[in-house]
């Protein structure tokens, strides 16, 4: 691809623009590395050998087919010659011509093989997407099995049931290959299925149809033509195996497998007959096996061979949410919020009984260590866990709505969550379809939810990046999503989420792996967006101090519960739980003593599937006592807006960087009531 150089105009900051295509499913080549494989040596060969090969094909039965099938009976099995540089067969033709004019039906027999394959093992690598879990596993067992036996025997067995001759040939061959096929088909779209542009998509209620034809095929079509180029090789060499054991081609047609049969006869006498065919096949095979390997380099991508449910734990109990000060209902409502998943030993409940409620034009932030539950929560509140994932709740309502009513998955409910609730993920490379324009991808949600038209679409799409700050925002439309920088691509995904009207966007850590001046940027536009339109939003980061400037109410997290809710304006001063606490004196600062090393929190975060007894930070905690151990302690209120989960929350000021953590209560004994 090639990549853009020029001034940065006003607004874009220090963002670049590159052609890297970096986190994106398959990155297509550009002109100069396609000139690049040709130059090289591989290159060079497989395009010379593949012209060859075709030229061969296409003009060898106009050129030589009257001395490929004229009788010379005074010259039959006559040795090599200047008139017959490989001899003549049993009826005096000329072996060399024949080898010449066979070269179109060997070429087009192996290629029909390889469709008929490459068809089929479409079919059944992409069914398990069409046809759901139940009938995939089907599909996946039929495959599993048919590629554990060997292609050759396969063959042979497909050649007996069709019979003998050309077509039935090409039937053996083509599905005896499928299943290897249909198995890369399989790993490839299981890959690409996973993408978050994909979910969406399905959770916008596109059909599967054209979820794998819009979406997922595109995204792997390159490794399946590698893949396809290098098994025309050896579908050619099958083929003429076959003919060559008399159960393809019969006469008065012949390819290359049967005249290598017809000359094995006279091998000891007569060499060059059978020589000659074999050089053929060997050839035609290295044109497409090499062509495969060119394209392979030239791509970058490497070949094959070959719902409201009961809690499955004991959650934590439910809390109360917490309700907006304006005494406007509030756009979000969590109570008891429970995420689940199967483990070994029984369901692992990831996210236990998390509660609370966002109002109209609020900012609420939700910090925590990677684990803690954080994003886990922003997907199950907007609808984005998947099977085998299991949501649960005593309470979850969106502008009113209840999410988890028997009628979620309808229509209205696509049209409610896609209209009025945005997700702004980490990294937008995995949201965006690199294999689509970005104005196509923003214009499609408003063609799914709104009703526009292409034009009315992509129109909107145009003004949607300009109020993002896209520059050139008719032009970058226009792009693909690897020619944005990372500043630009998160630019376009908020613009995405405001194709409808947002009254929620989520932001799931949307400043990771950008620096600070695009950071602010971001951060800026957000801001921008909540003041001009009363949105809500629901900050997700790590960043304590991004938080803290950036929104209205806090949620720490620890062990997917919230252990602790607090203005942000008392974050870093009032803060009462020892592990907010204990995050808050990780943070640097300019006062931060160099010479000392930075503060850690000790021990390791507990996983999901091993939340001991009591509260799950006491193994980590400095005042932790031996109830800490045994009870786990509720959010409760501890004065207004402020909750904490603690049966010892800390007074005064945080410990800054570098400070000792607050002391308290030690050892085994209680020493509060």
């Amino acid at each position: 691809m090639a990549v853009e150089h020029r001034a940065p105009k006003a607004g874009e900051g220090n963002e670049t623009h590159n052609g890297t295509g970096d986190g994106g499913v398959f990155q297509r080549p550009g002109g100069d590395r396609w000139l690049g494989v040709l130059r090289s040596p591989l290159g060079l060969c497989a395009a010379g050998l593949l012209l060859l090969v075709l030229l061969l094909a296409a003009f060898g039965p106009l050129l030589w087919s009257g001395r490929a099938d004229a009788i010379d009976t005074g010259r039959l099995l006559q040795g090599s010659s200047a008139r017959h540089w490989m001899g003549t067969d049993s009826l005096g033709r000329d072996v060399f011509f024949r080898v010449l004019v066979a070269t179109r039906l060997s070429v087009v027999l192996a290629l029909l093989a390889t469709l008929l394959g490459v068809v089929t093992g479409l079919v059944l690598g992409t069914a398990p997407a069409l046809l759901g879990r139940r009938a995939g596993r089907v599909v996946t067992a039929v495959v599993n099995v048919a590629v554990a036996f060997p292609g050759l025997l396969l063959a042979l067995f497909f050649a007996v049931v069709f019979g003998v001759g050309a077509k039935g040939a090409v039937l053996a061959i083509g599905f005896a290959t499928a299943p290897g096929f249909a198995r890369l088909t399989q790993t490839l779209v299981a890959s690409v299925d996973e993408r978050d542009f994909v979910r969406a998509a399905h959770v916008a209620g596109v059909g599967r149809m054209r979820v794998l034809t819009r979406h997922v095929l595109p995204n792997i079509a390159e490794p399946l033509i590698v893949n396809a180029t290098i098994g025309a090789g050896g579908s050619l060499l099958a083929f003429s195996g076959l003919s060559f054991l008399g159960l393809g081609v019969q006469a008065p047609s012949y390819d290359w497998g049967r005249l290598l049969g017809e000359g094995l006869n006279g091998i000891y006498t007569h060499p060059a007959a059978a020589l000659a065919p074999g050089v053929a096949v060997v050839i035609a095979g290295l044109a497409f096996n090499l062509t495969g390997e060119a394209v392979a380099k030239a791509v970058g991508v490497p070949t094959a061979r070959g719902t409201h449910v009961p809690p499955a734990a004991a959650p934590a109990p439910s809390v109360p949410h917490h309700t907006a000060e304006s005494g406007e209902e509030p756009v979000l409502v969590v109570e008891g919020l429970r995420v689940s998943f199967p483990g070994a030993r029984g369901p692992v409940t990831a996210v236990r009984g998390v509660g609370f409620s966002v109002g109209r034009g609020e900012s609420v932030g939700v910090v925590g260590e990677s684990g803690s539950g954080k994003s886990l929560t922003a997907l199950a509140v907007s609808r984005l866990v998947e099977h085998p994932g299991v949501v649960g709740a005593d309470r979850l309502e969106f502008l009113g709505t209840s999410l988890l009513s028997p009628g979620e998955g309808g229509a209205a409910m696509r049209t409610l969550l896609g209209t009025s609730l945005a997700m702004v993920f980490q990294d937008p490379m995995t949201s965006f379809n690199p294999a689509m324009r970005i104005g196509r991808q923003l214009a499609e949600v408003a063609e799914q939810h709104l009703g526009l038209n292409r034009r009315e679409a992509l129109s909107r799409a145009v003004e949607r990046l300009r109020e993002v700050r896209v520059p050139a925002a008719q032009r970058r439309a226009a792009q693909y999503p690897h020619e944005f920088s990372g500043g630009m691509r998160q630019r376009a995904m908020i613009g995405l989420g405001l194709m409808g009207s947002p009254t929620l966007i989520i932001a799931d850590e949307p400043t990771t792996a950008l620096d600070v001046t695009v950071q602010r940027q971001v951060l800026s536009l957000l801001g921008r967006i909540r003041a001009a339109d009363g949105v809500a939003l629901l900050l997700i980061s790590h960043d304590i101090n991004v938080v803290a400037q950036t929104c209205d109410r806090v949620l720490v997290m620890y062990a997917g519960r919230v252990v602790e809710e607090l203005p942000s304006d008392r974050l870093l001063t009032a803060a009462r739980h020892p592990y907010t606490r204990a995050l808050i004196a990780t943070v640097p600062h300019m006062e931060t003593d160099l010479d000392r090393p930075l503060v850690v929190i000790p021990g390791r975060p507990v996983t999901p599937e091993r939340v001991p007894d009591g509260c799950a930070f006491a193994a980590r905690c400095p005042v932790a006592t031996d109830r800490c151990r045994t009870d786990d302690p509720p959010l409760r209120v501890s004065e207004p807006g402020h909750r904490v989960a603690c049966w010892y929350p800390q007074t005064g000021p945080a410990a800054p960087s570098g400070d000792e953590q607050p002391a308290g209560p030690a050892g085994g004994k209680d020493e509060r009531p």
